[in-house]
């Protein structure tokens, strides 16, 4: 099995555009049928607050995905802006498809980016999702999906492995600024759950963030399986889902979580 990270240079607010650059950076690639595809963060639009231009409201951005999804016989995860006529705010979603073309999840990131004004044009979801990933043999991965600011709540991330997730897929569009802590934050989140870490996040400028790409795959003991640098390409790397198992089962940390309550406020 492997797993495709898409790390692109995505046109502001210009939906078509971006679907052709996806095109051509999974033509260059070496995809075959049962793979995963990850897509960033609102990768037709960039992190865009101006949803009134950027929402799905046709369903092309879904429709583009599920496509993709029959087109590549692989399992695709992207990110779009949902806003529903009448409503005043958005979601950022991580939308997955089966390589049937079937919807596995979508996810309504939960963490909207309160530094950089996001609940101003975008409500919370709540609900922690997976889906399975199923290669053409009888190997699969269950995956959490999850939205960048997202990898600063590590109990998000628990809550997942606490439902089955084996793996955790995470589009992005963060900034340059803060690369550093990006790969710390993605390594903790696959050592501490024990799972595996597809990280797609984009490069180049938006009007007004620079990215730095550093897309990254990361296995289950926190071993680096694939990392790129700022440029326009996908990261491909091999996955073998025994991995996890093994690893569970040698060391055993995943069964000596206990949750606890926070303290009440008052």
């Amino acid at each position: 099995m492997l797993a495709h990270l898409v790390q692109m240079n995505i046109v502001w607010e210009n939906r078509h555009e971006n679907f052709t650059r996806v095109d051509r950076l999974l033509n260059a690639a070496n995809i075959s049928p049962g793979d995963l595809v990850v897509l960033p963060e609102m990768f037709d639009s960039g992190f865009s607050l101006h949803t009134d231009t950027t929402r799905d409201t046709d369903g092309e951005t879904e429709g583009f995905l599920r496509s993709l999804a029959l087109r590549l016989r692989c399992t695709v995860q992207g990110g779009r802006t949902v806003r529903p006529d009448g409503q005043d705010k958005a979601t950022n979603r991580a939308t997955v498809f089966a390589p049937d073309g079937t919807l596995l999840a979508d996810y309504a990131k939960i963490h909207p980016f309160s530094f950089g004004r996001e609940p101003e044009a975008f409500r919370g979801g709540d609900a922690v999702t997976t889906y399975y990933w199923r290669g053409l043999n009888s190997d699969s991965l269950r995956i959490c999906p999850a939205i960048c600011y997202d990898v600063r709540f590590p109990e998000l991330f628990r809550l997942g492995m606490l439902r089955g997730a084996e793996a955790f897929a995470i589009g992005a569009n963060f900034p340059a600024a803060r690369q550093d802590h990006w790969r710390a934050l993605l390594i903790a989140r696959a050592i501490e759950n024990q799972a595996f870490v597809f990280a797609v996040n984009r490069t180049g400028d938006d009007p007004h963030l620079h990215y730095a790409g550093g897309s990254i795959a990361v296995g289950p003991k926190g071993e680096i399986l694939g990392e790129l640098g700022d440029e326009e390409t996908v990261l491909s790397v091999g996955v073998d889902p025994a991995a996890v198992h093994a690893w569970r089962e040698t060391f055993l940390a995943w069964r000596d979580v206990r949750l606890i309550q926070p303290p009440d406020a008052g």
